[in-house]
């Protein structure tokens, strides 16, 4: 049988509860609402880690980030021993395309060093604002050259952007977005099958800055405020007591600082971001229909991870694994195999990606793989509400210092109890996901759930063991 297309889309950024029809009444993401009927989606998929680097490395793989070696942002290079799904692809006939973002190596004042990634088509900007150290690189600011235009001239900060990240971004035709799936269905053009293409869009990311039209498209009077309780961070860790005050350590964009209308604007501009991805989405799913490819093309639709938007005082990310930061959107449409507009609630993490992909082609998963794969519940074989007991993310130092302090937590979390654990300190979070959806009472300290949090830092503790690499392979008993 012929071996299907892959589409793999990536968001930058993207929180799980941003799809209309997943419970969100006040978005519009048609296309992706239509995605979700021709194909299966995971309400409950989380990251591996709450930063870019370390999630992109992990899923790419289907390991964990401590086992991948790649646990922090800014880390210098890919390990030469690892090896990319891309790279495995590309060794059994596939032609493999990547257009936007990588991020599996430091890219800040540097262009990113590639690993032997399997891509042959390479179309790479990290970020759609123009970078000196990015000029021979930067595809996206090429493409804006070629037409004329300078990105500069196109954007639009608000006058207090420093502290708001607002900004009107450049227009539909020129915005990074929509030269990612023009760029798309150029290489799709001129590829034959079987190919595989990893489109990285930087939005929804911050600063929250959609084009003009789409900026205004919500009107923030109608949006909710964050999920926050006044008083909640006085049983919270330092990080986040810190981060209330400014993003990133204390340095960045400041939850108190805002007006109640202006954090609402935020998130409608966050909004309109989404819902030029989905247009452009759209855009790309009916170029498959029409050049009749989309039955048998796997398309696979997610973020790498999300961000708090205001939610519990604290905006964009850090070591944190609440809800919006670590659950984030999984669509998976395979038309020739797949089930059609199948719901599920399983726990399912981002390395199960991987190894679904192996099962998808045929292939034996390999043993230094991690995730579990979903075949099975994509084409019914199994119940759609059961996959794993339980999911865990990390972060080992992965982005900033605090208070000059390097922070280390891991994250285990059931079908009813979430905990993280922050190693070298004496504080922590535990959260009764029944009684406590939002996350805003921390369990930690409370005498009664003392047993229960014993029970759940030894499972933690189980689980980060178990993510020690299985490779090499055992072959003797000595």
């Amino acid at each position: 049988m012929k071996k299907p297309n892959i589409l793999w889309i990536c968001t930058d950024q993207q929180r799980g509860d941003t799809i209309h029809s997943l419970g969100n009444p006040y978005i519009k993401t048609p296309n992706l609402d239509g995605l979700i009927k021709e194909g299966v989606v995971f309400t409950k998929a989380y990251s591996q880690n709450p930063l870019c680097q370390a999630s992109r490395a992990s899923f790419l793989t289907g390991r964990y980030p401590r086992t991948v070696g790649v646990r922090q942002n800014g880390q210098k290079y890919f390990p030469k021993h690892e090896k990319l799904i891309t790279k495995t692809l590309s060794e059994i006939g596939y032609t493999c395309g990547l257009i936007g973002k990588l991020h599996i190596a430091a890219a800040c004042g540097r262009i990113e060093e590639r690993t032997d990634d399997g891509y042959s088509k390479f179309l790479w900007n990290h970020h759609p604002y123009p970078t000196k150290e990015w000029e021979k690189a930067d595809a996206y600011q090429k493409w804006l050259k070629e037409k004329g235009v300078r990105w500069e001239e196109l954007y639009r900060p608000e006058e207090d952007f420093s502290r708001t990240l607002l900004a009107k971004g450049v227009p539909e035709e020129y915005h990074q977005t929509t030269w990612c799936i023009e760029k798309a269905m150029e290489f799709i053009e001129e590829t034959p099958s079987s190919w595989c293409l990893s489109i990285n869009i930087f939005d929804p990311h911050d600063a929250y800055d959609p084009p003009e039209e789409y900026f205004n498209m919500y009107n923030p009077e109608e949006i909710p405020e964050p999920l926050y309780k006044e008083g909640e961070l006085e049983t919270k860790p330092f990080t986040q007591k810190i981060d209330h005050f400014g993003a990133y350590g204390g340095k960045g964009i400041s939850f108190v600082s805002l007006s109640p209308i202006e954090r609402k604007k935020i998130t409608a501009a966050y909004y309109g971001m989404i819902t030029l991805i989905d247009k452009q989405v759209g855009r790309l799913i009916n170029f498959l229909k029409e050049k009749n490819l989309f039955e048998n093309t796997v398309i696979i639709f997610m973020s790498d991870h999300g961000e708090l938007l205001g939610d519990h005082g604290i905006y964009l990310k850090g070591p944190f694994f609440y809800e919006p930061c670590v659950r984030v959107p999984l669509i998976i449409s395979y038309p020739e195999k797949f089930k059609k507009n199948l719901v599920s609630n399983a726990l399912v993490e981002l390395v199960d990606i991987v190894p679904t992909l192996y099962d998808i082609l045929g292939m034996e998963i390999p043993e230094s793989i991690q995730g579990k794969s979903l075949f099975d519940i994509c084409t019914g074989k199994k119940e759609p509400d059961f996959h794993k007991s339980s999911i865990y993310s990390e972060y080992y130092n992965s982005h900033v210092l605090y208070n000059g302090e390097k922070v280390y937590a891991t994250m285990y979390r059931d079908q009813n109890y979430k905990i993280v654990v922050y190693h070298g300190k004496d504080e922590g979070e535990l959260y009764n996901l029944e009684e406590d959806p939002y996350e805003f009472n921390n369990l930690w300290y409370e005498k009664e759930y003392r047993e229960k949090k014993e029970q759940l830092i030894k499972k933690c503790f189980d689980r980060a063991v178990f993510t020690m690499d299985p490779s090499p392979e055992r072959v003797s008993t000595w």
